[in-house]
């Protein structure tokens, strides 16, 4: 049974993933203009935790009942548009394989204005192991992270993760940043995937995901979480938490965003506007 667990002392809270029996399907997300398969994009029924990842080779397989028929199955991945079908209508299809359609950015007018920055480290940087929360086993489209408030603009530099415990023989997690779009709702704002995958004999006490070559300006509000994208096995990777932040999550791909009662111990180097 799926399940993420968080470790607060002695208590032990449970968030089950229901198991989730139905029609199974099968399939390809591919890139519509060159035909080439895409890794790792997210389908799911919007707002369910109902979802799944494709693999490297773009390969996905979901199962969906029918009492999800009248809700919408959203394919989406960084640097395309997303593609939204009525679940009812996908059931249908003679072929399951999905088109996306590649994503066109407008360069913005460059405007040269005299900026101050300071160098600040923002999020939540608790070393303790009293609260713990993160991944266990192999929720494909299972992430996490934590919400920055800001009212000027910032320049990521980096994410620094305080880790309690690590079983994983290796792990491959996606950074997403978000913007809110609405209440609990977000949008993915990068223009190209970040991923990291380490061994673990190279997960320490704290992980730092270097993110200079990227130069991720942000204005206002975001959320910063890493997401289970490929299944690499049994394990679970666990980081400390704290009481003063909340984790904001989501099960699975597409599914709705909820807050977790502890903040996981994700933080960021960044040059902030004075």
């Amino acid at each position: 049974m799926h399940k993420m667990k968080f470790i607060i002392v002695a208590l032990l809270i449970q968030f089950v993933f229901p198991q989730v029996f139905g029609q199974h399907f099968t399939g390809k997300i591919i890139d519509d203009s060159t035909g080439k398969v895409i890794a790792y994009s997210n389908i799911g029924v919007v707002h369910k935790n109902i979802g799944t990842v494709s693999d490297f080779n773009g390969n996905y397989s979901i199962e969906i009942n029918g009492q999800f028929d009248d809700d919408s199955l959203r394919i989406s991945c960084i640097g395309y548009y997303p593609c939204v079908l009525k679940v009812s209508d996908f059931k249908v299809l003679k072929q399951h394989d999905i088109y996306l359609k590649p994503q066109i950015f407008a360069i913005d007018e460059v405007q040269v204005t005299p900026k101050f920055f300071e160098q600040k480290i923002l999020g939540v940087t608790t070393k303790s192991k009293v609260a713990q929360a993160g991944f266990e086993e192999n929720q494909l489209g299972y992430e996490c992270g934590i919400f920055f408030y800001s009212k000027k603009s910032t320049l990521v530099e980096s994410i620094h993760l305080n880790v309690a415990r690590c079983t994983y023989d290796t792990v491959f997690y996606r950074v997403n940043i978000y913007k809110p779009s609405g209440n609990m709702e977000f949008e993915n704002i990068l223009q190209q995937p970040i991923y990291i995958q380490l061994t673990q004999k190279e997960i320490q006490d704290e992980i730092i995901i270097d993110l200079k070559k990227y130069n991720l300006i942000l204005s206002g509000d975001f959320l910063i979480t890493l997401e289970h994208v490929k299944d690499v096995g049994p394990g679970i990777l666990y980081f400390c938490a704290g009481f003063s932040n909340k984790t904001y999550f989501r099960k699975t791909s597409q599914a709705a965003w909820e807050r977790a009662p502890v903040g996981i111990s994700l933080s960021i180097e960044a040059r902030v506007e004075k």
